[in-house]
C-alpha cells in the first residue's frame, strides 16, 4: 500500500505564534493601563528633549568660531600661538602633553614681518597693533594705525589719512559726543570742542594711557564689517601709544592675484618654521581678535559635558524608576498570565513591546520639544566673541541620536523590572504576587549600594587632601555615587524614616495619621521609589548653588578684612590709565596709591601623578606702603621685600600645594606665556580675597595685553583730602571715587557662568521635578484598589484626603533630609578644600527649593487621588455604599 506523503512542520511557526501573542497582551495592556503608562511616556519624552537639548548646544560648539571683524580682508592672519603646553609622564604610562589657553596676548617679535612678505604668493603682509581707547561719552574704541584700514576694509568718506602725531581718521560710527572734552579742562579747551557732528577739522578729545588729549579729524571712515569702532593714527604715533615698538600683535596677509587660500597658507606656514606662530585663515582668523573665544569655548564644552553626564545619568535614573514602578504595579497581571501557561518568554516581549510602542511616540515628542529647548540653551551661551552657529545637520541629528539612545535603555530596563515576575513557575506565580511586599531591597541591590555609599564618603574625603582639579572631581564622584547609592538603598532608607516619622505621625494626627503610617511602613518599597527623585532634585540643586555661593561668601569676607584703603578710583571698562596712580600718590594729603592690575598665571603641576596646566589669579600691586592700604594677612616673610624683578606673594594653600615657602623660588608662566622663576618674599592667609599670587605692578605690566588698572586704592591723612584727589583726576575721563569696600581688591572672576547654573540648575533642575511628579503620580494611580478598599470600609473622603496629605508630608520631609544629607557631605569637602570654611546656602535658596519639592509632591500625589474617580468611559463611578451592620 504506497503511503501518503506528509508536510514537514514548519520551524517558523512556534516563533510566529510568539510574537502574535505577545503582540496582542502588549495592545490588550496598553489599552487597560494607560494611566501608567502615560507617566512613563512622560519620562521618557522630557528625558528625549533634555538629552536631545544637550547634544544639540554641545554640537553648536563644536562648530563655533569667533566672528572676522576687523581682520575680514586679509586672506590669511599670522598670530602668535595662545596656548601653552606642559608635557610629563604619568605614573606608569607613557609621557603626556596637556594644554592650556593663555588669557593675555602673546606677541610676534617684528622679524616675522620680513619673513611673511619674502614668502610665495604674498601681495601685502600689514602689522596689526590695537590699544584700547576712551572717546568720550562715545565709550570704547579701538586705536590703530592707518596703514592697518585696509584688513578691515575702511574707506575714507571725507578728508584725508593722518600725517601729523596730533590727527587722527574717526569711524563714522562714533557720534559726536566723541568730541565732548574731560571735565576740568580749560574754558579755551571747552570752546574749541564742538558739539556739533565730528568733520574733519573738527576736535576730538581721546584718553589712552595718559590724560585725555586733543586730536585734530584728519577724516572720517566707514566699514561694514561689524564690531568695536576704530579711531586710527600713524603708524609711529601708534607704535609710541602701545608702548611696543619691537611687538606685534597679528599680522594681515593679503595674497597675490590667482593665489588660493589654501596655497597662501602652505607658502607662509613653510617660510615660519617656528611652531609657536600660528597661520590662520577663513573662520579661524577671528581667534586673532578675540583671545578668550577659544578657550571660553573649551571651557564650556567641559563644562557642558560634566553637565551632559549628569544629564545622562539622571535620565536613565528617572526613566528606570518610572518603568519600574509602572511593571511592578502589574506584577499580580504578569504572574496570573504565567500561572495560565503564558511563557517567561511571551510575557518578556510582551512588556519590551509595550514600553517600545510608548517610548516610540515619547521621543518624537522628545524630538519635537529638543528643539526649542536646544536653541534656548544655545542663546543663553552665544556671545558677541563666540556666537553659537545652528546648523541644520545638527538641528536634526543631535535630537534623533538623544531619542535613539533613549529608546535603546528604556527596553533592557523593562526587561530586567518585568524579571521577577515573568520568571517564577506557573504554580508559585500567583503566590508569589501575593505575597506581602519585601521590606527591604535584595542582597545584591543593597551590596552594591553599600559599596557605593562608602565609595561617595571616601570620595569626599579624598577631596579633602587634594587641590585643583583633582578636588573638583573628587568631589563629582562623591555626589554621584551617592545619589546613586540613595536609589539603591531607596527601601532600606524608607524603613528607617518611617520608623522615625511615623510614630509622631501616629500619636499627633488622628485616624489618618494612623493610615498614613502603616500605608507607608507596608510599602517600603513604594516609598524608596518616591523618595529616590525628591532627594535626587534636592541633592542637585544644593550642591550646584552651595558650591559658588561657598566660593562667593569667603571670598567676599576675606577681600573685606584685607583692605585698609581709604578711597578707591574706579573707571570705565577699558580700565584705568597707569598714571592715574602716580597722578594720585602725588596728592597733598595722600600717603599712599597703588594701582590694581589684575591678570591670571598659569602653572604647571601634577594632579595624581598626571601633568596638568592650572590658571591662577594674580594681582600687581605697587610695594611702597602698601599694608597701609591692603592687608593679606602674611603668615610667613615679608610683603615689604615685594620690589625686585623677580619676586612675588603667595598665597597660604597654594604655596602648601606647591611645597614652597619664603627663601623658595616658584616657577609659572605669566599670561602671555612669558616663563618665569620667581623669588618667594612672603606668603598670606586671605588669597580668595587677593588672589593666589601678589606681583610688583611694573613686572606684571609687561605681560598683560593692556596694563590699565582695575582700581586704584588710596590712603589719605584726612577727610578732606577727597576733594584733591577728584581734582587730581579732572584730565581724565569716566573715573569715580568712591570709599574702598572688599569688592576693590577682590580678583576678576572668569568669564561669567551665571548661565551655566542656569542651564545646570533650572533645566535639569525642572527636568527632575517633573520626575517627581510623573513618579508619585504614578505610585497614585497604582494604589486605586487600596483608596477605594479604604473607601469601602467605612473610611471618609476627607480622612483620606487627609491620610494622602500626610504621607506626602513625610514623603516629602524624608526627601529634604537625604537629600539635604546626600548634598552635605559633598559640599563639606568642597568647603573645606577650596574655601577653608563650611559649606553655606542662602535660607531663601533653601526655602525656595523646599517650596518646589513639596508642591511637586503635592501635584504628583493629590491630582491624581481627585481624579481617580473617571471611569475607562469617561462616566464618574460613585463609592459602593458600605454595608449595613444589620
Amino acid at each position: 500500500m504506497k503511503k501518503s506523503p506528509t508536510t514537514a512542520p514548519d520551524p517558523t511557526a512556534g516563533s510566529r505564534g510568539m510574537r502574535r501573542a505577545s503582540a496582542f497582551l502588549a495592545i490588550r495592556s496598553l489599552k487597560s493601563h494607560r494611566r501608567s503608562w502615560s507617566a512613563v511616556f512622560v519620562a521618557i519624552a522630557a528625558a528625549g528633549a533634555l538629552l536631545g537639548a544637550f547634544a544639540m548646544v554641545i554640537g553648536t560648539l563644536l562648530f563655533a568660531h569667533p566672528p572676522v571683524e576687523r581682520l575680514g580682508a586679509a586672506d590669511a592672519v599670522v598670530a602668535a600661538d595662545q596656548q601653552v603646553k606642559y608635557t610629563a609622564k604619568p605614573w606608569g604610562s607613557e609621557p603626556t602633553t596637556v594644554s592650556a589657553y593663555l588669557p593675555e596676548r602673546s606677541r610676534l617679535d617684528t622679524s616675522v614681518l620680513a619673513k611673511v612678505r619674502a614668502a610665495d604668493g604674498v601681495a601685502k603682509a600689514i602689522p596689526d597693533n590695537t590699544l584700547a581707547l576712551e572717546a568720550g561719552s562715545a565709550g570704547t574704541a579701538t586705536g590703530r594705525a592707518w596703514s592697518a584700514a585696509e584688513l578691515t576694509p575702511y574707506k575714507l568718506t571725507s578728508g584725508h589719512a593722518p600725517t601729523a602725531p596730533d590727527e587722527v581718521v574717526l569711524d563714522t560710527r562714533l557720534t559726536a559726543s566723541a568730541g565732548m572734552p574731560p571735565a576740568g579742562t580749560t574754558p579755551a579747551d571747552r570752546r574749541t570742542s564742538s558739539t556739533a557732528p565730528l568733520r574733519p577739522g573738527s576736535t576730538v578729545w581721546l584718553q589712552t594711557d595718559g590724560p585725555a588729549r586733543p586730536y585734530k579729524v584728519s577724516g572720517l571712515a566707514e566699514t561694514t564689517q561689524p564690531g568695536t569702532p576704530s579711531a586710527f593714527f600713524t603708524d609711529r604715533q601708534l607704535s609710541a601709544l602701545t608702548g611696543h615698538p619691537t611687538a606685534l600683535d597679528a599680522i594681515g596677509v593679503i595674497a597675490e592675484p590667482g593665489v588660493s587660500t589654501d596655497a597662501l597658507y602652505d607658502s607662509v606656514r613653510a617660510a615660519l618654521p617656528d611652531h609657536s606662530v600660528r597661520v590662520l585663515t577663513g573662520e579661524g582668523r577671528g581667534l586673532a581678535e578675540h583671545l578668550d573665544s577659544a578657550g571660553a569655548r573649551s571651557e564650556q564644552l567641559q563644562l557642558l559635558g560634566s553637565i551632559g553626564g549628569t544629564v545622562l545619568m539622571v535620565a536613565l535614573l528617572v526613566i528606570a524608576t518610572t518603568i519600574s514602578q509602572a511593571v511592578h504595579q502589574r506584577s499580580r497581571e504578569l504572574a496570573l498570565l504565567r500561572a495560565v501557561g503564558a511563557t517567561p518568554r511571551q510575557l518578556r516581549s510582551a512588556v519590551g513591546r509595550e514600553v517600545t510602542r510608548v517610548s516610540r511616540f515619547a521621543v518624537c515628542a522628545g524630538i519635537a520639544g529638543a528643539v526649542p529647548l536646544g536653541l534656548f540653551l544655545r542663546s543663553l551661551l552665544t556671545t558677541d566673541a563666540l556666537p553659537l552657529p545652528a546648523p541644520a545637520a545638527v538641528l536634526v541629528l543631535a535630537p534623533v541620536a538623544a531619542a535613539a539612545l533613549v529608546m535603546a535603555a528604556a527596553r533592557p530596563v523593562a526587561a530586567l523590572a518585568a524579571r521577577k515576575a515573568t520568571s517564577a513557575r506557573p504554580a508559585e506565580a500567583m503566590r508569589t504576587a501575593s505575597a506581602p511586599e519585601a521590606s527591604a531591597p535584595g542582597k545584591v541591590r543593597s551590596g552594591l549600594g553599600l559599596v557605593l555609599a562608602v565609595a561617595g564618603f571616601a570620595a569626599a574625603g579624598t577631596a579633602t587632601v587634594q587641590g585643583g582639579q583633582a578636588a573638583a572631581a573628587a568631589v563629582s564622584a562623591s555626589a554621584l555615587t551617592l545619589i546613586i547609592a540613595v536609589a539603591l538603598l531607596g527601601p532600606s532608607i524608607a524603613r528607617v524614616a518611617t520608623r522615625v516619622l511615623g510614630a509622631p505621625l501616629r500619636r499627633m494626627s488622628g485616624p489618618s495619621g494612623y493610615l498614613a503610617a502603616s500605608a507607608l511602613t507596608g510599602h517600603a518599597r513604594r516609598l524608596g521609589a518616591a523618595l529616590t527623585p525628591i532627594a535626587l532634585v534636592v541633592a542637585f540643586i544644593c550642591v550646584q548653588l552651595s558650591s559658588g555661593a561657598t566660593i562667593d561668601r569667603a571670598s567676599e569676607a576675606q577681600a573685606a578684612a584685607s583692605v585698609r584703603a581709604d578711597i578707591a578710583v574706579s573707571g570705565p571698562p577699558a580700565g584705568i590709565p597707569a598714571s592715574v596712580a602716580e597722578a594720585v600718590r602725588n596728592t597733598p594729603g595722600v600717603t599712599a596709591a597703588t594701582g590694581s592690575l589684575h591678570s591670571t598665571v598659569v602653572i604647571a603641576h601634577r594632579e595624581a601623578g598626571d601633568p596638568a596646566l592650572t590658571r591662577y589669579p594674580v594681582q600687581g600691586v605697587t610695594p611702597g606702603h602698601l599694608t597701609s592700604m591692603l592687608d593679606p594677612d602674611v603668615t610667613a616673610g615679608d610683603l615689604g621685600r615685594l620690589t625686585g624683578p623677580d619676586t612675588v606673594a603667595v598665597g597660604k594653600d597654594r604655596a602648601e600645594s606647591l611645597g614652597v615657602e619664603p627663601g623658595d623660588t616658584v616657577e609659572l608662566r605669566y599670561g602671555d606665556g612669558t616663563k618665569a622663576r620667581l623669588h618667594v618674599v612672603a606668603t598670606y592667609e586671605r588669597a580668595l580675597g587677593v588672589g593666589d599670587f601678589l606681583l610688583p605692578h611694573d613686572q606684571l605690566a609687561v605681560h598683560v595685553t593692556a596694563p590699565r588698572d582695575s582700581r586704584v586704592l588710596v590712603a589719605v591723612d584726612s577727610p578732606k583730602a577727597a576733594a584733591a584727589v577728584q581734582a587730581a583726576l579732572s584730565p581724565y575721563t569716566g573715573l569715580h571715587l568712591a570709599p574702598a569696600t572688599g569688592a576693590d581688591v577682590r580678583p576678576t572672576p572668569e568669564p561669567d557662568q551665571k548661565n551655566m547654573l542656569v542651564i545646570g540648575v533650572g533645566v535639569i533642575g525642572g527636568f527632575t521635578v517633573l520626575a517627581v511628579v510623573s513618579t508619585l503620580a504614578l505610585i497614585t494611580i497604582g494604589r486605586r484598589r487600596e483608596l477605594d478598599l479604604l473607601r469601602l470600609v467605612g473610611a471618609g473622603r476627607r480622612q483620606v484626603a487627609r491620610m494622602l496629605a500626610l504621607e506626602t508630608a513625610l514623603i516629602t520631609t524624608a526627601g529634604l533630609v537625604i537629600g539635604t544629607v546626600v548634598a552635605a557631605v559633598p559640599l563639606m569637602a568642597f568647603g573645606l578644600t577650596a574655601a577653608g570654611t563650611l559649606p553655606y546656602l542662602p535660607p531663601a535658596d533653601y526655602a525656595v527649593i523646599a517650596l518646589t519639592v513639596t508642591a511637586a509632591a503635592a501635584a504628583g500625589t493629590l491630582i491624581p487621588a481627585v481624579t481617580r474617580r473617571t471611569g475607562t468611559r469617561g462616566r464618574r463611578t460613585r463609592r459602593p455604599a458600605p454595608r449595613s451592620a444589620h
